[in-house]
């Protein structure tokens, strides 16, 4: 994995706004010509987004999850055993208690109709295997051809993590808990690897390890530490064999545009998120809820060799940020941790379904566009800085010989 030797390296969290072409793929039951058409679409449409992100100057790109219906719903296309009921409703818990602080909010918030009626179960009523096979070679089939000739270039692809998958869902098949989860990890794990194998950073994507938390504390901190931690133990099990510098592990508080009071504070998870064998950590850092969070890497070490890929950007506002503020926060990381420790990243995607957009696509562009101007500056300040200290050093040196040392004509003199 890359790291910032020499600058600050850019990169982003994964999900972009899709083309109209691509809002919605074919029922497996459409015919072969429509299906073959979307086919074609996606595979424009990825060498297209991957163009552009090294067009606007991002260092480290993926697909924009074009291939994905969601950026964890698409699980369930791809492993086996879960069956949705749609009469039976399932209470959002990850959203904890804002949904009653914030009931009025919740009640006219069209872009969450379910938060208080709750959500289609889905319920694991067999043995969960990996099927998605076609799936992830296609999305990997895609992104080669998108990155060919380019194999100086980083990439990366997303794989949603244990915790994450199935979040509103039920275990009606599996004895433990324990079993339940660590089937989920062992098919997610036929995915981790396929991503490896081909060559690109893999990505892992857990929100819900954090937007659970604040439900689950309500039964004491001990509730949560024994529901998370098992989910981070199934990763590790899932990850064994990858190398940890080829892993990103990603931890949002949650993508959507609500109040955010129930968040997790960062302080309660990084025990948790820095257990996990990645080489890279992104977490959200520069919305209005977390952006103070920087003063935890204060007092929280992050391990020697890894890296720590803030958000300096957010998909929570529509304005773009400012080049010198994306630096300010750059410099202000740089300062805690080490400026070759520090990516400069975004919160989180822009576009966590298919069809949702947090944003319009231009904005996306330009805070991208923000993103590269402000390590730019960051990049200046910092290692244009030392190279200008190590200049004047070298000349120190030189004039304190000439100064400070006898020539051979004064040796010879005295």
């Amino acid at each position: 994995m890359q790291r910032s030797e020499t600058r600050f390296l850019t990169t982003h969290t994964g999900s972009l706004i899709r083309p109209a072409a691509l809002i919605e793929a074919p029922a497996a039951d459409a015919d072969a010509e429509a299906r073959a058409g979307y086919e074609r679409a996606l595979t424009e449409a990825v060498v297209g987004v991957v163009a552009r992100e090294w067009d606007v100057g991002l260092d480290v790109v993926n697909d924009g999850e074009f291939g994905k219906s969601g950026w964890s719903g698409y699980a369930l296309d791809r492993i086996s055993g879960f069956e949705i009921r749609q009469d039976q409703l399932k209470p959002l818990d990850w959203l904890g208690r804002d949904r009653e602080r914030f009931k009025d909010f919740f009640t006219d918030n069209p872009e969450m109709p379910l938060a208080l009626t709750g959500a289609p179960t889905q319920v694991c009523v067999g043995p969960v295997e990996y099927t998605g096979h076609d799936f992830i070679a296609r999305d990997l089939a895609n992104l080669k051809a998108a990155t060919a000739g380019h194999q100086d270039r980083e990439v990366f692809c997303t794989s949603v993590a244990p915790a994450s998958t199935a979040y509103n869902g039920v275990n009606e098949y599996y004895k433990t808990e324990e079993e339940y989860v660590y089937a989920i990890a062992d098919a997610l794990r036929q995915e981790y690897l396929a991503i490896h194998q081909a060559g690109f950073i893999l990505q892992v994507d857990d929100a819900v390890l954090a937007n659970m938390y604040d439900h689950l504390i309500q039964q004491g901190e001990e509730a949560y530490r024994r529901w998370a931690q098992l989910r981070v133990d199934a990763l590790n099990h899932a990850l064994a064999g990858i190398p940890e510098d080829r892993i990103r592990y990603h931890v949002c508080f949650g993508s959507w545009h609500v109040p955010h009071v129930a968040d997790a504070p960062l302080e309660a998870l990084t025990g948790l998120i820095l257990q996990v064998n990645a080489g890279a950590y992104s977490i959200e850092a520069a919305n209005p809820r977390h952006e103070w969070e920087w003063e935890v890497w204060e007092r929280t070490k992050l391990p020697d060799g890894k890296i720590l890929i803030p958000g300096v950007i957010t998909h929570h506002t529509t304005t773009v940020e400012h080049p010198r503020l994306v630096a300010q926060r750059l410099e202000r990381f740089a300062g805690i941790i080490g400026p070759e420790n520090v990516i400069g990243g975004a919160d989180c995607g822009f576009a966590q379904t298919s069809a949702i957009r947090r944003t319009q696509p231009e904005v996306v562009w330009a805070k991208f566009g923000s993103l590269v101007a402000g390590a730019q500056i960051a990049s200046e300040r910092i290692w244009g800085s030392r190279r200008r200290h190590g200049a004047d050093n070298e000349l120190h040196s030189i004039q304190g010989t000439d100064r400070d040392e006898p020539s051979d004509a004064e040796e010879g003199s005295q």
